[in-house]
């Protein structure tokens, strides 16, 4: 009996082996089938962002989450506007679109909804983000879109020069536009601040784009240079995925990371939001 046991050992041994082996060929099989799966899913999103900075402000204000988005594997660029008016804004928004390759997530702070609204609808935009900013609708004059709320703190003693260029006092961006930020770090961002034509707010949107694109909004409850409630207005008008950020005018700066989320979750949705509307 002892001896029969004994050579069979070896082939049980064997058996176990390839046992082993078989299990092994399935589990990697398995698991290349759930890479291969999310790889997909991250493939059908959007890889291009581009961003648009607001009044007041230059392509520096999106740093932080340009970091963030770049170290997802995102292509982020930043426009540079001149704020000279919404076409030459628009045109200078048109020319980082051309540059992209692939579907884009267009996100806008400030001045710069205004300038999405109507550069969205170029068919290489697969959706919106708004970040306390503008979302006007056809035939609505910018400049008149607050009149129904408090005045903002923020434009209470604005700064025009003899061109009609717009900017803001230091103290009024460091106790009003970037209330919460460090003071230094405020400064800076009154430093670098772009001067906008004064003409600028009397712009209307041909198009708008808010209509017929996904859309997101980031409304900033201590927003002290466009009223909260005129951001929940719009955001409910234009029937975004809305986000409320306990932050001040400048969110992109004071809180980086729950913006970068909010444009993360555009890109991931916006092309599958699209297609279901159009079936």
């Amino acid at each position: 009996m002892s001896s029969a046991i004994n050579e069979l050992a070896p082939a049980c041994r064997a058996w176990r082996f390839h046992a082993a082996r078989i299990v092994a060929a399935v589990a990697f099989i398995l698991l290349s089938l759930v890479h291969a799966r999310d790889g997909a899913a991250q493939s059908s999103g959007v890889k291009n962002v581009v961003l648009v900075h607001g009044a007041f402000a230059d392509g520096s204000s999106w740093a932080k989450v340009i970091r963030i988005l770049q170290a997802k594997g995102y292509h982020v660029t930043a426009v540079q506007i001149p704020l000279t008016s919404l076409a030459d804004d628009e045109a200078a928004t048109r020319r980082a679109l051309a540059r992209q390759e692939g579907p884009v997530i267009l996100v806008g702070h400030s001045w710069a909804g205004v300038v999405i609204t109507e550069v969205g609808a170029d068919s290489q935009v697969a959706g919106l983000v708004y970040v306390a900013a503008f979302a006007p609708d056809q035939g609505e004059v910018v400049g008149d879109l607050g009149k129904p709320y408090p005045p903002p703190q923020a434009l209470a003693a604005p700064n025009v020069d003899q061109n009609g260029f717009m900017t803001l006092p230091t103290e009024a961006v460091v106790k009003h536009f970037a209330s919460d930020l460090p003071e230094s770090e405020a400064r800076v961002v009154a430093a670098t601040q772009g001067p906008i034509a004064v003409s600028a707010f009397a712009a209307t949107v041909s198009a708008v784009a808010w209509k017929t694109k996904p859309s997101w909004y980031i409304v900033s409850r201590k927003d002290e240079a466009i009223a909260p409630d005129l951001e929940r207005f719009m955001a409910k008008r234009m029937n975004a995925r809305t986000t409320e950020l306990n932050t001040s005018h400048v969110a992109m700066i004071s809180e980086p990371e729950p913006v970068a989320q909010v444009i993360m979750d555009a890109a991931a949705k916006a092309l599958a939001l699209s297609a279901a509307a159009t079936r």
